[in-house]
This record gives structure tokens, C-alpha cells and sequence, in this order.
């Protein structure tokens, strides 16, 4: 674990120091290696030289300030280009299409997005801890539709990404939909095709949307609808495992009859990303008892 500790220093810092020049010293100093020894582990294990990651990263973040209505050169040296014709050549390389044109008209492109090593070195299952404080909400969601990427069997994060790739959260990172950030779904019979997974990942889009639909993607429309969101105590980002099952185990307790609901097997359960800050969670459909 020491060398998976030491690629994810470097990744840390990346983050952190994004928009500096960094140098192989900076990392080597992050990495407690030396510069020629951090330079492989972090080839080995992130499968990109440092300079292509943070190329990578910066043309993804560049390209969610177009979106915002960036113009392209202030995108490009921000993404730190000395011009605007290495960043559309670097842009057009990385996601097919020229800045000008996507900040133009925003269609779905894969961004790239950095897993930090140290989570591909966990343990899938931990022993489940007392149960911590799980908060409950109620939250009305609109009728909207839904861009989703299928799977074949799916039925959780881990067996989706083996069966369709961790790239899918880039792409659908880039859409703009009518939430903060994209969604997991655990699609009820209605929603599924033939031969298809229950688990997807996808992004909430307004029910007159009209951008293209990226290939292997389909969308389904969902009616308005009342949800229970569950929400764990902020957690350790090494620690996402036992947060999960915490929520989980918290929801299966859990009586809405209480409140004068039972659960919509009708209407999707919704995950959204693990992020330790906040607290893990999920969202699960109800209706009138």
C-alpha cells in the first residue's frame, strides 16, 4: 500500500495545485520518491504519465467552463496553453470536436475523470460499524427524462463498471441536466429492456430536451414523484464501503408507513456519488399509503 499511498499523494496534489506549474520535483515531494521512481509508480498504477494526466484533467475542467459560457480563450489559457490553436488542437484530440463549436452547442463528450488509486485497493466488504446518524427528508422531484447508459446484469456500481467501463460518469458529467450532478439508478421492471441491467448510470434532463443522444445511450421519462432521501454522516473517502451499507441497512429499518407513505416499486431508487464531505445517499420513491 505505500506505493498506491504515494501515486494518490501526487493525484491529491494535481488537484490541488491544478492551475500552477507543476514539476516532477513537486510530485517526487508529494510522493516521498525520488523523481524517477514516483514518475514510474505513478505510470504503473494511473496507466498516464503525470504530464498527460493533468493535460487530461485540465482539458475536461476547461470544457465545463465553456458550458458556463467561457469564452475559448480564456478557456485555453486558463488550461494553461500559450495559444488558442494548441488548446483547440489539444481540445479537438481529446474530444473530437472544436471548443468553439462545443461551447456553442454542449453535446454529451466523455470527460475525463481521475480516480484516485487508493479506491481501486480497498476491500468491496468491510464489517458494518454501529449504525451512525442517517438523516431523512422528504424531496419532490419534476417529470423529467433520463439519458442512461445500460448494462447487462448490473445490479451495483461495481459489477456496472466491469460490465460497461468508469468512463460513462465523464460523459455524463458534461450533460447538462436539471440536478447538480449525474445520478445511479436501480431501474423497476418498467424501465428495463430485455437483457438489460437493473442498476444505470444517467443524468437528469428537462423532458423537452433536445441535445443529441450519444451512441448505446436511450432516454426514459420519468412522472414527477415523492422521495425519501436518505443521507449518512460525512465519512473518510477510504471508508465509502461501510458508508454505503450504513445508509442501506438504515433504510431496510426504516417504516414510511409511519409518516403515511409505503415505498413506489414503480419509480426508480436514485444513488448519488459517494462523496465523503457530505455523506453517502440515496433517494427511494413513495407514494400515498
Amino acid at each position: 500500500m505505500e506505493q498506491v499511498e504515494a501515486v494518490q499523494r501526487m493525484q491529491d496534489y494535481i488537484e490541488a495545485h491544478l492551475y500552477e506549474p507543476i514539476t516532477p520535483a513537486d510530485l517526487a515531494r508529494a510522493s516521498l520518491f525520488s523523481p524517477w521512481h514516483s514518475y514510474r509508480l505513478f505510470v504503473s498504477l494511473v496507466g498516464l504519465t503525470p504530464a498527460g494526466y493533468i493535460r487530461r484533467l485540465r482539458l475536461s475542467k476547461s470544457a465545463l467552463g465553456l458550458r458556463r459560457g467561457l469564452k475559448v480563450a480564456d478557456a485555453a489559457f486558463a488550461a494553461g496553453f500559450g495559444s488558442v490553436d494548441g488548446y483547440q488542437r489539444a481540445f479537438f484530440r481529446e474530444f473530437g470536436c472544436n471548443p468553439g463549436d462545443y461551447a456553442a452547442d454542449p453535446s454529451p463528450i466523455y470527460l475525463f475523470t481521475p480516480y484516485g488509486v487508493k479506491f481501486r485497493h480497498i476491500e468491496r466488504r468491510k464489517v458494518v460499524e454501529p449504525v451512525k446518524t442517517v438523516f431523512v427528508q422528504m424531496v419532490e422531484k419534476p417529470a423529467r427524462k433520463v439519458l442512461i447508459k445500460r448494462g447487462l446484469q448490473a445490479r451495483d456500481y461495481w459489477s456496472y463498471c466491469e460490465e460497461v467501463g468508469c468512463d460513462v460518469w465523464g460523459l455524463l458529467q458534461s450533460v447538462q441536466s436539471i440536478g447538480p450532478e449525474p445520478v445511479c439508478l436501480w431501474l423497476p421492471p418498467l424501465y428495463r429492456k430485455p437483457g438489460t441491467s437493473e442498476y444505470v448510470q444517467g443524468a437528469e434532463v428537462p423532458l423537452d430536451y433536445s441535445a443529441a443522444v450519444p451512441e448505446g445511450f436511450d432516454l426514459i421519462e420519468l412522472p414527477a414523484g415523492r422521495y425519501l432521501m436518505f443521507q449518512g454522516e460525512p465519512f473518510a473517502e477510504e471508508d465509502y464501503c461501510n458508508a454505503i451499507e450504513e445508509v442501506q441497512a438504515a433504510v431496510k429499518r426504516y417504516d414510511p408507513t409511519l409518516i403515511g407513505y409505503v415505498w413506489d416499486d414503480r419509480s426508480p431508487r436514485i444513488q448519488l456519488e459517494p462523496i465523503g464531505t457530505r455523506g453517502y445517499i440515496e433517494l427511494w420513491p413513495v407514494k400515498p399509503a
